[in-house]
């Protein structure tokens, strides 16, 4: 039986309902034998169920990455936050160390200047001693010599 017609003719000549039982089924196995495939076909009804479905897990994904991301924002911030806290820590810590070394340079500079100053006055005063010891020979020296000159003239 290859067209419709012929089936029909079959069923219509058959003498009992056995005999179009069997009809039926041997059309149905030539069907089978033809389309080897045909079981696996998918109807548009199919195709809709699948495609309802794949929107309802694609949303149920979009929904769950959403609160993932979410959480992840939180986590994140919650991170940033307490690095900023450890850093602020860190940088008033580095501000009082830097501040504590400053003031003990400006104690060293200060003793410095001071050392400095008291050798320069050492000095000054050694100069000025040194100075005086050979002014006042000298001027005596000056004065005898215009002493002895007055009494030339």
């Amino acid at each position: 039986m290859s067209s419709v017609v012929e089936l029909y003719e079959a069923l219509a000549s058959a003498p009992d309902e056995r005999a179009r039982a069997r009809v039926i089924a041997e059309a149905f196995e030539r069907l089978e034998e033809r389309y080897p495939h045909l079981p696996e076909l998918v109807t548009q009804g199919h195709l809709r169920e699948s495609e309802l479905r794949l929107t309802r897990e694609i949303e149920q994904v979009r929904a769950d990455l959403t609160i993932r991301i979410e959480q992840l924002r939180g986590e994140v911030k919650t991170e940033i936050e307490q690095l900023r806290g450890e850093v602020k820590t860190e940088i008033e810590q580095l501000r009082g160390g830097i501040k504590t070394e400053i003031e003990q340079l400006r104690g060293e500079i200060k003793t410095e200047i001071e050392q400095l100053r008291g050798e320069v006055m050492t000095a000054i005063e050694r100069g000025r001693n040194t100075l005086l010891l050979w002014l006042i020979p000298l001027m005596f020296a000056q004065v005898g010599a215009i002493a002895a000159l007055l009494k030339l003239l």
